[in-house]
């Protein structure tokens, strides 16, 4: 899957902020310059109408990236930064406050340029603006996306507009209707998948390179690895680093089981199980395939389980719409493929379970996918449990992964009920 299609259902996905126990660290040129942290909104020099923004937004206090990012994105002379975070830790809100905060209602021009790398996230952004900008009824916002024509010679009066690179580069260039040396706050957002996607990182210097030298440039990036270091010196230089401590996919939180089936139909008895005895908590089950997720689906779905299925095939919209619903409890099992064994958090899942296992194209155990699987059932240092329902010609692909993780998986009888009660406890 994309990483955009990823950022964008986290982005549809998390109403209310993730709670993150991750340590922050703050990059700078000049150690010894002071740096300032607030734990309410009202220490920051926010409008009224902000404020009541963002409770509209249901945020009560700044999450761990906000209080240290907001008070820099908001100083005066203004700061260049790049904030590094997990999806969910309200990036977002903290650029669009920023913007805000920067854009005048008395001038009738655009003053503040957020570049997306697609349409949707662009179009999410927007709805992050309308809501914290509700009371803030003389900003307005225009986008330079795909599909909203705009005839050359028009006279842009939003003050915040929010486009794909591809798009502004038109206005900018072909059409001449954005003023680029009127822009005095920049954001870029999610510049690890600008980086990923081609033309897009030079598209977005292009544009970075037509903007006033006293322009404030806010970066944003779900990772701060080298591609991303590297973009990010070729469009500010030394700027100030916020980033959260990696989070480490571990497997020292989640304890493994394996049962040995002869046949899918015993895998299938032996899931029924596993749920009987699991019934607290959420269920997430990976299945190597798309037309075994449908099959197990139908299955459950006639057995009387409250199943929800997540492939490739749906829209990301209808993806959102899914995970959504199961982070509600409306649906108690989520059937997915590897659509969402990573990047997609749900917190309340506490058991993971592997319908057979991932498999790279040799045939061989997919180390990675497997982590990340199971990784779903350890979130934020949550406790939890991992099962691989597999046939028996699969058992040394269990024994191999074991050996490659240093980890014990420890064989259950699929049928030991007593057992498997005793683990639910």
């Amino acid at each position: 899957v994309p990483l955009a299609e990823i950022s964008l259902m986290n982005k549809l996905i998390h109403t209310s902020l993730v709670e993150s126990q991750q340590h922050v660290e703050i990059l700078q040129r000049d150690p010894s310059s002071p740096l300032f942290s607030i734990k309410t909104f009202e220490e920051l020099p926010l409008k009224k109408e902000l404020l009541q923004g963002v409770y509209m937004m249901g945020f009560n206090r700044p999450s761990k990236i906000q209080e240290q990012a907001l008070p820099l994105m908001l100083a005066y002379p203004p700061q260049n930064l790049i904030a590094q975070s997990q999806s969910g830790t309200g990036k977002t809100a903290a650029f669009v406050l920023a913007m805000l905060s920067r854009a005048s209602a008395y001038q009738k021009y655009p003053q503040c340029l957020c570049l997306a790398p697609t349409y949707e996230l662009a179009l999410q952004i927007g709805q992050v603006v309308r809501t914290i900008g509700k009371f803030c009824t003389d900003i307005k916002v225009n986008y330079a996306v795909r599909g909203n024509r705009v005839l050359k010679g028009t006279v842009l009066e939003e003050q915040i507009i929010i486009g794909t690179p591809g798009t502004t580069l038109d206005w900018c260039f072909k059409q001449r209707i954005l003023d680029l040396t009127k822009i005095s706050l920049f954001v870029l957002d999610e510049a690890d998948i600008m980086i990923d996607t081609q033309g897009l990182s030079c598209q977005s210097i292009r544009i970075h390179r037509a903007l006033p030298k006293s322009c404030q440039v806010l970066l944003f990036s779900a990772t701060y690895k080298e591609p991303v270091r590297a973009f990010a010196e070729r469009i500010i230089p030394d700027p100030i680093v916020i980033k959260l401590r990696e989070e480490e996919l571990t497997l020292s939180n989640i304890r493994q089981y394996f049962m040995v089936c002869e046949s899918s139909e015993e895998q299938y008895r032996a899931l029924c199980n596993l749920y009987g005895s699991f019934t607290i908590g959420q269920v997430m089950i990976f299945c190597q395939t798309r037309r075994l997720a449908d099959w197990l689906s139908v299955k459950m779905s006639r057995d009387g389980h409250q199943v929800a299925i997540l492939t490739a095939e749906l829209t990301v919209v209808q993806r959102a719409s899914v995970i959504q619903r199961f982070r509600e409890g409306k649906e108690k099992v989520l059937i997915a493929t590897n659509v969402c064994a990573r990047g997609i958090d749900v917190q309340q899942v506490t058991t993971v379970v592997n319908f057979g296992l991932p498999l790279d194209q040799d045939g061989e155990p997919d180390f990675e996918t497997y982590l990340h699987r199971i990784g779903r059932a350890g979130r934020f240092g949550h406790r939890g449990i991992a099962f691989s329902v597999v046939q028996r010609g699969a058992v040394g692909l269990v024994h191999k992964i074991e050996q490659y993780f240093q980890t014990t998986i420890k064989q259950l009888d699929p049928h030991d009920m007593d057992e498997l009660e005793k683990l639910a406890a």
